[in-house]
């Protein structure tokens, strides 16, 4: 019996073995709005439309319009995982904003050849069957200003659901905290990811694979809870009027985990610290050219250290309350990741009274 396909399941599978897992929801740090992207995700602070559900929550309450929606499909490993994005705020008070968010991070079409050869021994290709594994997650936002003038408060509410076709499922939920302080032309953000921590219940069905894993040696998987441990986004932006035309705003940020070292610039085992900057020169409001660079790491060449990171850039225009925003991202290392182009609307509107 072919077992390429499965021996592919058994790696995903038994991620979810463990109950506290670094990169777990990995998904959710893909990053949202083409702004963002090309700004290297330095955003934290100054994020200000639907999109910032996902980035601070607490900076929904600076949305310019009563109604904000924000779209955004981008495709990775050369089209082969599609990433979608749809998000929608409304203000329903001068203070209080709400706001929804659909994320899905995808593989389709995925063969099946578990069925490939039939009872008597033959090879019949059309007993292969397509799948998709897919995760999804749905965030519920609110965000309020407070008495203290420029400070404003946000949270979201997380729900998980990660399918793996007929072989696995898990559902999850948790919660984000964020804080949002504007005073004169400085702003600063902190979202305090899974602040409770993010919880996935992994429900294996292993009837269909079960003889495959004992032929190979596998550990057949478990029923089991998975943990996503807090993860903190801090930002701090400032804005630059050069003259009547032109604005320059730059951002700097870093966002801190809690889950065990990873490959970033600052780690250890109790946290590692990811550093990021962006830029956002614009002309009139009308026309927005963004960089930024981040991913820093120390890495070995040669026996040598050498530092890596990677860069961003993009464009945006804004017509009227129309937001068009591109970004062209993964350019620093191409033996790493191709390059992934990313294209995301906004727009806001007031309705009518």
């Amino acid at each position: 019996m072919p077992k390429f396909l499965v021996l592919i399941f058994v790696f995903s599978l038994q991620l979810a073995h463990s109950q506290i897992r670094i990169y777990s929801n990995e998904f959710l740090s893909v990053g949202v709005g083409a702004r963002a992207l090309s700004m290297s995700n330095s955003v934290v602070a100054s994020a200000n439309d639907a999109e910032a559900a996902y980035w601070n929550p607490a900076g929904l309450v600076n949305q310019h319009n009563k109604y904000q929606v924000s779209a955004m499909h981008s495709e990775y490993f050369a089209g082969i995982a599609k990433f979608d994005y749809l998000g929608a705020s409304f203000k329903t008070a001068d203070s209080t904003v709400i706001g929804a968010t659909i994320l899905r991070f995808g593989i389709d079409d995925i063969p099946n050849t578990l069925e490939l050869i039939d009872a008597n021994g033959n090879i019949d290709y059309s007993r292969i069957k397509h799948f998709s594994v897919a995760d999804y997650a749905f965030f519920l936002s609110y965000a309020k200003k407070t008495k203290i003038k420029g400070l404003s408060y946000g949270v979201n509410a997380k729900i998980i659901y990660r399918n793996q076709a007929q072989f696995a499922k898990a559902f999850g939920f948790g919660f984000d905290a964020a804080l949002n302080y504007k005073k004169g032309k400085w702003i600063y953000g902190a979202n305090f990811k899974d602040v409770t921590s993010t919880f996935n219940a992994w429900f294996y069905n292993t009837e269909d694979y079960k003889e495959v894993f004992e032929a190979t040696g596998n550990e057949i998987p478990s029923n089991s809870v998975e943990i996503t441990m807090p993860e903190l986004l801090l930002g701090t932006g400032r804005m630059f009027k050069i003259n009547e035309k032109y604005n320059l705003f730059t951002e700097i940020g870093a966002d801190i985990s809690f889950d065990g070292k990873k490959h970033t610039l600052l780690s250890s085992k109790a946290l590692s610290i990811d550093p990021h900057i962006g830029l956002e020169a614009s002309y009139k409001n009308f026309v927005f050219l963004r960089a930024g660079t981040g991913n820093f790491a120390i890495i070995q060449d040669f026996e040598k250290d050498k530092m890596n990171f990677q860069p961003s850039v993009g464009l945006g225009v804004k017509i009227f309350n129309l937001r068009i925003d591109y970004a062209l991202t993964d350019i620093g290392d191409q033996s790493i990741a191709l390059y992934s182009n990313v294209f995301s609307l906004s727009y806001g509107f007031n309705g009518t009274n």
